[in-house]
C-alpha cells in the first residue's frame, strides 16, 4: 500500500527547458534512446546490485501535470503557451527496457533503456537516476554486509539516521532486496512486506525501579519474543544475570526457549564470548545473542574472525547511508535517435576524460555464462540486432586492459534488459519484493568467489562486441 503522490515535477528544472526548447524547435517528437548505466561500483566491490525499477515504474504509470504545476511553470514565464497545453495531456507513450531489480550488474553497461520521444525521455532522467541510484547503493551496500556475516540474519536499524523519511522507507527495501532478514522500519513493512523487527530501548529499562523488574515485565508482555537489551548499566554484573533471571522466573515455566539478549555497546567481541558462557552455564544455550552498534561489513567480519559469538547483527547509519562510499554515480545519456524514416543513428559523447566516452546506439546486453559451472564469466554489449554466436568460441578483452583477454568455449548467452514499457502501456509482471530478494540472492551466487571478495575483487570482463566497437571507434575518428 504505496501512499500515492504526484512526483512528476520532481525534476531538474533544465529538463523542463529543454523539453520546452524541443517543442518549439519541433524537435519534440524525435525518437531517442537514451540509456542509464554508472561508472564505478561503490566500495571498490567487485559488482553492483540493481533497484529501484518498481518506484520507477509506478512513476512513470503516474505521469501527470496537475492545473497547479501548469500555473507555477506558467509564472516562470519563459514557457510557450502551446507547450503548456501539451502538458496538460502529457503522459509517456515510449518504450523502456531495464534489468530485473535484483540483478548483478558492472560498469558502463546500460541497465535501463529508454526510447520515446525526446520531451518524453527528456524529461524522466531525474527520477529514474534517483530512484536507480539510491536504491541500487543501499541494496549493493546490505549484500557486503549480509555476505560478511556468513549466514547470520541482518536486520536493518538505520531509519533515525537516514537522510529524509523517503531514504529510510525505500532504503529498507533495498536492503531486503540486498538480503537483510528484516528492518526496524514499520512502514516499510506495511508498505512492501519487509518484516520489521524490534523490541526496546535503553529508555525502556531506565523506566522501571530496577533492571530485573524492567527485563521481567518484558518477558510477561512478549514471552514469544523477548530480546532484553543487557547495556543500559554493566552488561556482566548486572545485565546478563538479570537476563537469566528474567527467562527462569517467566519463560521457563511456559516452556518458552525463543529469547535473545542484544549488546549495543562495549567490546562487543568479548562481551558476546563471556555473555554465551555465562548463558551456556545457566541452561540457556539456546538463547541467541544479537549486537548492534555503529556496524558495517569489516568490522562484523573482523567480528567474526576473532570469534565473537554472535547470533545475528543489527546494522544502522552504515548501511542505510552507505556511509564508506555514498554515491552511486548513474548517469543518463543519449545513445541514439531515429531519422524520420525510423533508421536508428548512433550518437556519443566525447570527453578528454577516457572514462566519460559513452558507448553509442541502441543497445543490448548479454551475460555469458559457463555451461559447466554455470558461473558467470563476461557480459557483452551488442548493437540492439545482434545475437551472440554461442556455437564457436567467443572471444573477450578486459574493458581497462584491452591487450587481456580470454577466449570462452561451451558458454550459455542471456540477454539482461527485459521490456517493461511499449507504447507506453507497461508489459512487464512487476514481481513480489520476496521474489525479488530470492532472485538477488541466486544472481550472487552465480559470480566467483573472486569477484564477490571485498578488497581487490577480480576484474569482470565487460566487452563490446566487434560491430559495436567499430561504430564507436568510427564515431571518435569523425569527431576529431
Amino acid at each position: 500500500m504505496e501512499n500515492k503522490r504526484n512526483l512528476t515535477m520532481l525534476c531538474d528544472f533544465y529538463e523542463l527547458t529543454m523539453a520546452n526548447g524541443y517543442f518549439k524547435c519541433g524537435k519534440g517528437d524525435e525518437i531517442s534512446y537514451f540509456d542509464v548505466f554508472f561508472r564505478n561500483v561503490p566500495d571498490g566491490g567487485g559488482y553492483a546490485i540493481a533497484a529501484g525499477l518498481e518506484q520507477i515504474i509506478d512513476y512513470i504509470k503516474n505521469l501527470r501535470f496537475d492545473d497547479e504545476d501548469i500555473e507555477y511553470l506558467r509564472s516562470k514565464r519563459i514557457f510557450d503557451e502551446d507547450f503548456l497545453s501539451y502538458l496538460r495531456e502529457f503522459k509517456f507513450t515510449g518504450d523502456m527496457w531495464a534489468v530485473p531489480e535484483g540483478t548483478i550488474i558492472f560498469p558502463n553497461e546500460p541497465v535501463i533503456t529508454v526510447r520515446a520521444p525526446a520531451v518524453e525521455a527528456q524529461f524522466i532522467e531525474t527520477f529514474l537516476l534517483l530512484t536507480f541510484n539510491h536504491q541500487s547503493l543501499i541494496a549493493t551496500k546490505s549484500n557486503r554486509i549480509v555476505r560478511a556475516a556468513e549466514g547470520r540474519a541482518i536486520s536493518e536499524f538505520g531509519s533515525r539516521r537516514a537522510h529524509n523519511a523517503d531514504a529510510a522507507i525505500y532504503g529498507a527495501r533495498a536492503a531486503y532486496i540486498g538480503g537483510c532478514a528484516a528492518t526496524a522500519c514499520t512502514v516499510s513493512d506495511e508498505m512492501f512486506g519487509v518484516p520489521a523487527t524490534g523490541t526496546m530501548a535503553h529508555s525502556w529499562v531506565q523506566m522501571f525501579d530496577s533492571e530485573y523488574e524492567a527485563f521481567r515485565t518484558y518477558c510477561e508482555i512478549y514471552p514469544n519474543s523477548a530480546t532484553l537489551l543487557v547495556d543500559t548499566y554493566n552488561v556482566l554484573k548486572s545485565g546478563i544475570p538479570n537476563a537469566i533471571r528474567a527467562f527462569r522466573d517467566v519463560l521457563v515455566p511456559m516452556g518458552i526457549k525463543n529469547c535473545a539478549i542484544r549488546l549495543d555497546s562495549g567490546d562487543i567481541t568479548y562481551l558476546s564470548k563471556r555473555a554465551r558462557r555465562m548463558l551456556d552455564d545457566a541452561g540457556f544455550d539456546y538463547c541467541k545473542i544479537v549486537v548492534s552498534n555503529s556496524l558495517d561489513e569489516y568490522l562484523i567480519r573482523d567480528m567474526i574472525r576473532q570469534g565473537a559469538k554472535v547470533d545475528a547483527f543489527g546494522v544502522g547509519e552504515r548501511l542505510i547511508t552507505s556511509t564508506s562510499s555514498p554515491v552511486f554515480g548513474g548517469v543518463y545519456k543519449l545513445a541514439a535517435v531515429e531519422d524520420g524514416e525510423g533508421h536508428i543513428i548512433p550518437r556519443i559523447k566525447i570527453s578528454e576524460n577516457v572514462t566519460k566516452i559513452t558507448n553509442p546506439h541502441f543497445k543490448k546486453v548479454y551475460r555469458l555464462y559457463s555451461k559447466e559451472t554455470g558461473k558467470a564469466e563476461a557480459d557483452l554489449i551488442t548493437v540492439y540486432d545482434e545475437v551472440v554466436d554461442t556455437t564457436k568460441p567467443l572471444e573477450i578483452f578486459d574493458p581497462d586492459f584491452t591487450w587481456k583477454r580470454k577466449v570462452m568455449n561451451n558458454i550459455e548467452a542471456r540477454p539482461l534488459l527485459v521490456e517493461i514499457f511499449k507504447n507506453g502501456e507497461l508489459v512487464y509482471d512487476v514481481p513480489k519484493l520476496s521474489d525479488v530478494r530470492t532472485y538477488c540472492a541466486n544472481e550472487v551466487d552465480t559470480m566467483w568467489d573472486e569477484v564477490r571478495r571485498f578488497d581487490n575483487p577480480h576484474n569482470y570482463y565487460v566487452d563490446l562486441s566487434q560491430k559495436l566497437w567499430d561504430i564507436k571507434q568510427n564515431l571518435i575518428s569523425s569527431s576529431r
